[in-house]
């Protein structure tokens, strides 16, 4: 690779196709009083959707699924740009230049620049530019509660603010259950809440230091409890069991079975 292939490794002319995604949005802006009226901190929950829609195609495997929602992600990711250039924030050049400009930083061996360096390292660099602030300021402000739990607690525990290992975190979750058990008794919903919200902190620290990620092992433990619900109804179906009508202990029945023959299809 060339010294000029280097400094820019993608052809100018190779936005062209992108560039359409703006130009829809543009039109969408000039000619739909809903899209006219749409702000960054509007579209911002269309935004967090659409990211999970494509995370949830790629776990399906579902390639034709995954390219519709990236579509969808496109265009709300298009529908902040095109904002940012109507109200001269910024445009398309500086947010792709700023974009080239991280990726060199962050590979700086690709682009002749030195030697590989691990990924956290230049990042922590980076940081040392900034203007001081503290810890917690790094954590971007937009981000899910579960994934902001799991990020903050990541950021202090940088500084030594952690758990030596797992078993604290597991103690901490015990803790908290016992917690939220006595809130459940004493019947205020304002101190429940406090104290589910602390439990779920402490089950993410607890996943954190076990080595997992928290979303990653929600989406299996969703995908997990979906595939054996929807085995229940089928065996429900073949005895001529009405799940709606039926009790709890019915399901539990059916529950158990499902996981029984589950446990045999593994052997």
């Amino acid at each position: 690779m060339s010294a000029s292939q280097a400094e820019n490794p993608a052809p100018r002319d190779a936005s062209g196709v992108l560039d359409r995604a703006l130009a829809l949005v543009r039109f969408l802006r000039a000619h739909c009083p809903w899209d006219a009226a749409q702000t960054p901190a509007s579209l911002t929950r269309f935004l967090l959707e659409e990211a999970h829609e494509v995370a949830g195609a790629i776990a399906a495997g579902d390639a034709r699924a995954l390219e519709g929602e990236l579509g969808d992600l496109l265009l709300n990711v298009a529908f902040q740009v095109v904002i940012g250039e109507e109200t001269g924030a910024f445009d398309r050049e500086s947010v792709v230049a700023a974009l080239e400009q991280k990726m060199r930083r962050r590979h700086p061996h690709l682009y002749g620049l030195g030697p590989a360096e691990p990924w956290e390292q230049i990042k922590a660099r980076e940081r040392a530019g900034r203007p001081a602030g503290g810890i917690l300021d790094e954590v971007p402000g937009g981000l899910d509660p579960l994934l902001r739990a799991y990020r903050v607690q990541e950021r202090v525990a940088r500084v030594g603010f952690d758990w030596p290992d797992p078993g604290g975190a597991l103690d901490k979750v015990a803790e908290e259950t016992d917690e939220v058990r006595r809130e459940l008794a004493e019947g205020d919903p304002d101190r429940l809440e406090d104290e589910l919200g602390d439990l779920l902190f402490a089950a993410v620290n607890l996943v954190r230091l076990a080595g997992a990620h928290p979303s990653a092992a929600l989406a299996r433990a969703n995908a997990k409890f979906e595939r054996r619900f929807r085995a229940l109804e089928g065996v429900a179906r073949e005895r001529d069991i009405v799940v709606a009508e039926s009790s709890l202990e019915q399901l539990d029945v059916l529950w158990d079975e499902v996981k029984r023959r589950e446990r045999q299809g593994a052997a």
